[in-house]
């Protein structure tokens, strides 16, 4: 639920939004603002009542800000959403102040919570984006902060802040691809190397060795390596992206896909290989098309 009154802050006269902003209320949103331009010329939007905004929303106020509206009281959480999405995270934040700032949240310090989203917002959204892509990484990385802040007496203090918290988006990530529609995957029997009766390679193999979160780090190669792994099977995908993207070890990655530890290394193997085909694919086209 969204509401949008009238106030008077610091002598200026503004729109305040709290609750909820989200495709279901944007024009109502858009029609106050239309009707308080109408009035004063332009507007002002006091924002720090806002506790969700969904991709709409967040489109919503990128339009009105480019149009000349003002954010007032934008928490860390709200313009975090608001980032480019193609901005590229920030180094990983300093650890030492961790102790402290989780005092702070068990205490339900509030200017804690926004220093968490302003420490780990980035990140959090960037591998929000390596499971989801960037049409969902916004609200399943609102869902798993959320969820966070909501459980924190969950948060026992054996790991680090930003460790927990990337378990949980991580968590969030793999329930929204469970909840998707299939999309097409390409058959990781048809991605696997084939053998002759004698057991050599029935195809020529190809001997490059690079690390797919190295590719994935170079702009040139980037979206290809993107393209590739999407179109494998999603159970196949999800331990890829956990061991060679997250980098979590064969124990963590079972843990959080509630399968054994033996299932996570056939299936990172075959992950592997098939990415590899993929790979080969896409490069042999990408250098013909050159």
């Amino acid at each position: 639920m969204m509401r949008v009154t009238r106030i008077a802050k610091d002598g200026v006269e503004m729109l305040r939004v709290e609750g909820r902003l989200t495709h279901q209320n944007v024009e109502e949103l858009r029609m106050a603002c239309t009707a308080f331009v109408g009035d004063h010329g332009s507007v002002a939007l006091d924002v720090s009542g806002l506790r969700f905004v969904d991709q709409t929303g967040v489109a919503m106020l990128h339009d009105l800000e480019q149009q000349g509206a003002r954010l007032a009281g934008c928490s860390g959480f709200v313009r975090e959403l608001l980032r480019d999405p193609t901005a590229q995270p920030g180094p990983p934040p300093e650890s030492a102040g961790d102790a402290a700032l989780v005092e702070r949240l068990r205490r339900g310090d509030a200017d804690a919570f926004e220093a968490v989203v302003h420490a780990y917002g980035g990140r959090m959204l960037a591998t929000a984006r390596r499971f989801v892509g960037d049409e969902d990484a916004r609200d399943v990385v609102q869902e798993a902060f959320i969820a966070a802040f909501r459980n924190f007496d969950g948060f026992a203090g054996d790991a680090r802040l930003s460790t927990w918290l990337h378990r949980i988006v991580i968590n969030a990530a793999l329930m929204r691809l469970r909840s998707r529609r299939r999309r097409r995957e390409e058959p990781i029997e048809s991605l696997l190397p084939r053998f002759d009766e004698d057991g050599c390679w029935a195809e020529p193999v190809s001997r490059w060795d690079t690390a797919t979160d190295t590719l994935l780090e170079r702009h040139e190669t980037r979206a290809i390596v993107r393209r590739a792994i999407e179109r494998l099977p999603a159970n196949y995908r999800s331990v890829l992206l956990l061991r060679d993207i997250e980098e979590l070890d064969t124990e963590e990655a079972a843990s959080v896909l509630g399968i054994t530890p033996n299932a996570v290394k056939t299936r990172l193997h075959r992950a592997r290989q098939a990415l590899r085909t993929l790979l080969e694919r896409e490069f042999s086209r990408a250098g013909a098309a050159a």
